[in-house]
């Protein structure tokens, strides 16, 4: 059953039942909005870490182009979170492929999409490109990827010693958490009640994020050696990251025109291991989350995708 979503009209949301785990009940949530203009295309979208769907204006620019858009909040994230869960907790990023096959079925055999573009962001663009590896999925037009996280953002140590200590107390402790400092620059870069120009949910998008447990760490680490092996996505990939990345300790200009949540080195290093057609671009100015950038950045990653999907997705419908 569908009702409107806390977007409003004409969004809608449905809750998809999923099997229980050791925290009890488990859901995820697809809210959709549909073209004007139905062609039988449709975008899905997959959020990031401490985030969840609340981007009406990147829909409604894939809407205006034909497209019906459906984004997933995962389990355990914004409109999927329940009050028993521990927030963004899994074991291991396969568990969120019963999801992401609910609605890709959903999107494809019910609603009879037979071009569908998948689209991520950070965390989620890990788990989309897992996901779209396994499963080869034969209406899978194209794969937009919003700055993903694609390797561990620390120095050498921490990524080889450090992953493989992550890795040993995380099977054994999965719940435990570790101490972090967040500065809620981002967050409060982002939010209109902030110095930014967006409306989310602070419950569901702290500024200061969530905690980070060992089980779900190590369960990013082997989805991180998984992808850096090599994957083999069958569709025209694009890769969006920012220019570059900053470190700034108060608001200023580096925290609007910079990445400070993730190292863009890395993401341009492990892009072409999505699969064997990746498209790379980095958008000077751009945030983390390119299609939350200030205008200027914000319209040319728009730009890009429009060029990318002109040449490589599109044609593939004719």
């Amino acid at each position: 059953m569908t009702v409107t979503d806390v977007l409003g009209e004409p969004y809608v949301a449905e809750t998809l039942e999923l099997a229980p785990d050791d925290e009890g009940e488990v859901v995820a949530t697809l809210v959709h909005r549909p073209s004007d203009t139905p062609s039988g295309r449709a975008v899905l979208h997959v959020h990031g870490f401490a985030d969840y769907f609340f981007h009406t204006a990147y829909a409604e620019w894939w809407t205006e182009r034909g497209y019906d858009f459906y984004a997933i909040d995962l389990r355990k994230y914004g409109r999927s979170l329940r009050e028993h869960q521990t927030p963004t907790y899994v074991a291991n990023l396969e568990e969120y492929f019963e999801e992401l096959d609910e609605a890709w079925r959903l999107v494809t055999e019910r609603d009879g999409h037979d071009h569908v573009v998948v689209s991520a962001h950070s965390t989620g663009g890990l788990t989309a490109s897992l996901w779209a590896d396994a499963r080869q999925p034969e209406a899978l037009a194209g794969l937009v990827l919003n700055s993903p996280w694609l390797d561990f953002q620390a120095g050498l140590l921490m990524r080889t010693v450090g992953t493989a200590v992550v890795k040993q107390i995380g099977a054994r402790k999965p719940l435990r958490e570790i101490p972090r400092k967040v500065s809620g620059l981002y967050g409060r870069s982002l939010h209109r009640d902030h110095d930014g120009e967006w409306d989310f949910d602070l419950v569901w998008k702290p500024l200061e994020s969530f905690a980070v447990t060992t089980g779900w760490l190590r369960a990013i680490r082997i989805g991180h050696s998984r992808l850096q092996r090599g994957l083999a996505v069958p569709c025209p990939v694009l890769v969006l990251s920012s220019g570059a990345s900053a470190s700034p300790v108060e608001m200023g200009p580096d925290v609007h025109g910079f990445d400070i949540v993730l190292d863009v080195k890395q993401i341009r290093r492990w892009s072409t291991a999505v699969g064997p057609h990746v498209t790379y671009v980095a958008v000077e100015g751009a945030r983390h989350d390119v299609v939350l950038s200030l205008p200027e950045p914000r319209a040319q990653a728009y730009a890009e995708i429009d060029r990318w999907h002109t040449a490589y997705v599109a044609p593939r419908r004719q």
